[in-house]
């Protein structure tokens, strides 16, 4: 029990270092507006710890500051060319930076969530810029220096007290994941062999493709630690194919031991059906298993067993490696023999294009807005949609960023008025007085970010902006609360937006991944030995794991989409005729299947949906012409059928 509690007094005491830090050093240079810097360093340590729960793993704070220094600078870079060509039309200068913001929400949709951020940044960073010069325009550049400056200050800050307050290592983590990856491997084959109920197969598989995916996302983690982790970081990427291969196979044994459930024998079964606790009984395990598949006919054991066994044999020499980091040896090395592996496409086209107008639409409206009214603190609203708007979107729940800003900028307005009216004054001869008082409150605020207190976030942020920390300050009630009001109701605006213009994209999503899945499976249709090498898997599974946070009650789409990669790399792996006729008629598959991703309406799409099918038919009977083996045109046959009897929720 005092672990846990010393692991968050320990990130709280960072947390607070690295504000006091940042406005020491801002003040100490006699730096224009030093919040910047400490605001800088509070969302960069305190995002990653209310993301993950607790403190964030060592690595995160450096590389959410590195993607905020990028994101500062491209978007400094798009404020100084929008003022520079319509300094002269002030009105088209704030239209140009709305839909510059817009287009940065827009691309940020479309990467990888890990690098949205900086993409998210640039947008309102450049509105802030275009903004803040209003009244003085010439002094763009100046403003953009100083506010360059003051953001890499501040996350300069934020590393240094994630170096020296000891960073949790996420290395042991992995240790003990892969550990139970393979347990839980091994949990799943029995399942397949002893014929279990499909709930609990669709459980476990569920489990293991989220485990997996939490295991490449360790990994990113691990390699920002530090460039040490090179050999481990090579190790679990072949890791991660490994485990969905073993998950592929297991299924597929499921299938075909139901139609052919005569195939394992009993020896077999029991051996299965031992239990095992650690990676040791797994290994033992390994030895006998290869002994009574090797003594065992090949018409009595399913093609899936000796692959499954083969590739868990290969995960087991990967596990000592990861866990010690040594030197990789010549069989590792040619278990890590390189594949090209195939990236995922993004299926949230539709998705960005809403996010792009929700940013750029709500930005211009709040310009025309404090345009019309002339509120002094229109600005400060007008920030706020936007960085909200541009932040929240790629949030699995943006509806909690929104809240968790809304509520903490609420109560920042008695929180800040306590600090501005009573603590500031009169701590305006003792800097030191003044940092204890924020320390109190910063490490409050760290305890309450671990446990993802919604506003804990909005709370320190909105605190630092409306105090001020001007050099030199100066108080003014009526500036205090036009900053406070702005604030919210910006906040409160923001909300708005995202709850009117909703995103209708989820079932467009849906059936986009859905047909990406058939086309993974026919793009395994292939003599050419380049294409063949390529390995869809972790893109299949990448965006099987997408369905499953979309659709987290729908099994029969789970189903289809496991059918369909395992039709995939069944393909992969059978020795497909070699000829001029069955090669063209490949790329016109491919060709088909590409259409029915991209189709424009339901009717094009079931149109060229029915063109596959009759595709998929006459390419059987190729087969058959040319004498293929019955391993070719058996996958072939249950591709085709799989396609016929799930062609409506494929096509409509």
């Amino acid at each position: 029990m005092l672990y846990p509690i010393f692991i968050r007094c320990r990130f709280a005491i960072k947390l607070t270092f690295a504000v006091l830090l940042a406005l020491f050093v801002g003040f100490h240079f006699q730096m224009e507006t030093p919040r910047w810097s400490a605001l800088t360093a509070a969302i960069v340590a305190g995002g990653p710890a209310f993301a993950a729960g607790g403190e964030p793993f060592a690595g995160a704070i450096k590389y959410r500051g590195m993607l905020r220094i990028i994101g500062t600078f491209i978007g400094c870079i798009g404020a100084l060319v929008i003022i520079t060509t319509t300094i002269r039309a002030p009105v088209v200068m704030l239209l140009l930076s709305c839909i510059w913001a817009g287009f940065c929400t827009w691309y940020s949709s479309l990467v990888k969530v890990q690098n949205s951020y900086a993409l998210a940044l640039s947008g309102y960073t450049a509105l802030i810029i275009i903004v803040g010069i209003q009244t003085a325009p010439l002094t763009a550049p100046q403003y953009a220096i100083e506010r360059c400056s003051e953001i890499v200050l501040g996350i300069l800050c934020a590393i240094l007290a994630d170096v020296l307050f000891s960073p949790r290592s996420i290395k042991q983590d992995i240790d003990r994941a892969v550990d139970r990856l393979l347990l839980d491997q091994y949990h799943l084959l029995m399942l397949c062999l002893n014929n279990a109920p499909k709930e609990d197969i669709d459980k476990s598989w569920g489990d293991l493709v989220k485990r997996t995916t939490a295991l490449d996302g360790m990994r990113s983690n691990l390699m920002m630690e530090s460039s040490h982790w090179t050999r481990c970081n090579r190790r679990l990427r072949a890791m991660n194919t490994l485990s969905l291969t073993l998950i592929t196979q297991a299924c597929e044994t499921y299938l075909i031991l139901q139609t052919h459930p005569e195939f394992v024998n009993t020896q077999l079964l029991l051996l299965f059906n031992e239990p095992v606790v650690t990676v040791a009984d797994i290994h033992k395990r390994m030895k006998l298993m290869r002994q009574v598949i090797a003594d065992t006919p090949a018409r009595r054991t399913p093609h899936t067993l000796y692959t499954w066994v083969g590739t868990a044999t290969r995960f087991l020499l990967l596990i000592k490696g990861v866990k010690n980091n040594t030197r990789i040896s010549k069989i590792e090395e040619q278990v890590l023999e390189d594949q090209v592996i195939v990236a995922a496409p993004s299926a949230e086209h539709h998705h960005a294009l809403i996010n792009g107008l929700r940013t750029g639409v709500a930005t211009a409206l709040g310009f025309l807005f404090w345009l019309w009214t002339g509120w002094t603190s229109g600005s400060g609203a007008v920030i706020m949609i936007t960085v909200i708007t541009a932040l929240a979107m790629r949030a699995p729940n943006p509806m909690m960023v929104c809240k968790d800003l809304l509520y903490g900028m609420t109560a920042a307005l008695p929180v800040g008025a306590v600090f501005y009216m009573y603590i500031m004054p009169a701590t305006q001869q003792s800097l030191l007085l003044l940092f204890i008082s924020l320390g109190v409150l910063t490490f409050i605020v760290g305890f309450a970010v671990q446990k993802q207190i919604l506003g804990s976030i909005g709370l320190m942020a909105g605190t630092l902006t409306i105090i001020g920390l001007t050099n030199p300050m100066s108080f003014s009630i009526n500036g205090f609360l036009d900053g406070a009001m702005g604030q919210i109701i910006g906040c409160a605006l923001a909300t708005l937006v995202v709850m009117l213009i909703r995103d209708s994209s989820k079932a467009r999503i849906g059936r986009v991944l859905l047909n990406r899945f058939v086309f993974g499976a026919v793009s395994a249709l292939s003599t050419n030995k380049a294409r063949r090498r390529e390995n869809h898997l972790p893109a299949l599974y990448q965006q099987l794991f997408q369905l499953l946070t979309l659709f987290p009650s729908d099994i029969a789409k789970y189903r289809l989409a496991l059918m369909l990669i395992i039709s995939h790399q069944r393909l992969r792996t059978v020795n497909i005729p070699v000829n001029a006729d069955l090669s063209a008629y490949h790329r016109r598959i491919r060709a088909t299947a590409d259409r029915v991703i991209n189709a424009r309406n339901e009717i094009r799409r079931g149109e060229h949906f029915n063109r596959l099918l009759e595709e998929m038919g006459i390419y059987r009977q190729k087969l058959l012409d040319y004498d293929a083996p019955a391993a070719v045109i058996e996958p072939v046959e249950r591709l085709t059928d799989t396609l016929l009897r799930y062609r409506h929720a494929l096509s409509g």
